[in-house]
This record gives C-alpha cells, structure tokens and sequence, in this order.
C-alpha cells in the first residue's frame, strides 16, 4: 500500500504495517502489552489502539484472548483492524470513535493505554495524525481512566504508560476513577540515567498499597538493548508488575 511501511514485532513474530510519515510506533506499546497479566479466555481492551501494536503483542502473546481496540482516527483505525487480519488475529476487533463516548459492550478484565501525553501548549507537530496522538488536552488522562475504569469489572486491571512529569496526574485520575494505582514500574533507558517513561496499574475497587517496583533497565553502557528488554520486546516475553 502506498504510504504504508510493512515492519515487524517480537522479533518477527507479528507483521505491522504503519504510515510511512507522521506517528510512528515505538516501544512503548510492545511494554505496556507485556505489562498486562491477562490469561487465556479474558477480555481486554485498549484505548487509542493506533495501528494496533499493543494488542497485536497482547494477544500474540497469550493466544485465546479476546481484544477490543478503540482508535480516534478512522485510517488507523483501518490500520489496525487489517493488522489483525494479517496476523490471523481473529479475536482482536478494532473500533472507531472516541474512547471518551463510545462503551465498549460488556465488561473487561483488563483495560490499558498509551495514552497522548505531551502537554498542551507546546510546538505543535505538523503533522496531524501525529499531534493528535501525542499531545493530550487538560483533563485527558482523568476522562480516559474513567471511561477505561468503568469497563472493567471489579478487580479488573488498568494500565497506563506515561513519562515521568505525568506520573501525579495519572496516579490521580486512577484513584478518582475508581483503580487506585497498586504498581509503578519505572523503566531506566540505561545505568546511572533518570526513567523517562513509568507503567502504572490501578485495580478497579482496589484496596492494597501502592509498590515503587525495582524497574527495568532497557539499555546496557554500550546502548544495546539488555537481556531482560531483549526478552520482552524482541522475545515476546512478559513484563510482571505482580503475580495477578
């Protein structure tokens, strides 16, 4: 397809087709997937699903989940649904329309987003596609969390992965939300280096404490990806923030 790139996920395991200009996946949707203890026969559901790589990983990962995707923009909406199909993905469905309206049918036993999180106010990207799905508007994460949280059933899981200025607003628009956060799990690009980017997971009806979790070291001094990030990003493997 004109205007598309064909690349690869968990070290070629999963076909991903993304446009070929404009918002690009990075790792942080392979994380966060890795992030989400689900188990055969569950329910998940994300929000801003983009092209689809997160769920892609998710159910890729652990076969017999069903996934429920809801994506702003109708073309990576699109994107996403024929992602599925060319990895024979047949219980992941792609929505179009606005997480903050549209109610997903039924409940979940997981729910999670990257969601936009680059302040209001700063240099706009030229690109539309890419502007929309990086910058958030005042409130965001709060409308987000709710509309997540209230699909969930009790005890269901939410999942966010936000950089570090952004972490009081999330850890805040969980607990009003209903899913207090019980988890933090930074993630350190290298030894030495300040974390950049944090997963948090509240609990909907939740009660325990919140644990600053040791973390994960995604790059060695000489920048290469180590063991343990290799074993996730390029190896399928899972990311436990805690036995559930």
């Amino acid at each position: 397809m004109t205007g598309f790139t064909m690349g690869h996920l968990l070290g070629g395991r999963i076909h991903h087709m993304q446009p070929a200009a404009g918002f690009r996946t990075g790792i942080e949707p392979v994380l966060v997937a890795a992030s989400i203890g689900a188990r055969a026969g569950q329910r998940v559901l994300e929000g801003g699903t983009g092209s689809g790589a997160a769920l892609l990983c998710l159910l890729t990962r652990v076969p017999g989940l069903s996934g429920l995707g809801i994506e702003i923009d109708p073309g990576q909406a699109d994107l996403a649904a024929r992602n599925a199909a060319a990895n024979g993905l047949g219980g992941m469905q792609v929505v179009h329309g606005d997480l903050t309206i549209t109610a997903p049918a039924g409940s979940f036993d997981h729910a999670f987003a990257n969601p936009p999180y680059h302040a209001a106010g700063g240099t706009a990207s030229p690109d539309a596609a890419r502007e929309r799905a990086k910058r958030g508007s005042p409130g965001l994460l709060g409308d987000w969390a709710a509309a997540l949280a209230r699909a969930l059933r009790p005890r269901g899981t939410l999942t966010f992965i936000l950089p570090s200025a952004a972490l009081p607003f999330g850890i805040a628009a969980m607990a009003a939300a209903g899913a207090p956060v019980d988890a933090i799990l930074p993630l350190w690009p290298k030894p030495g280096v300040a974390a950049k980017l944090s997963i948090i997971r509240g609990i909907k009806s939740g009660r325990g404490a919140l644990r600053l979790l040791p973390g994960l070291q995604l790059h060695g001094p000489d920048g290469a990806f180590t063991a343990e990030a290799d074993a996730i990003l390029r190896g399928g493997g899972p990311l436990a923030l805690t036995d559930r």
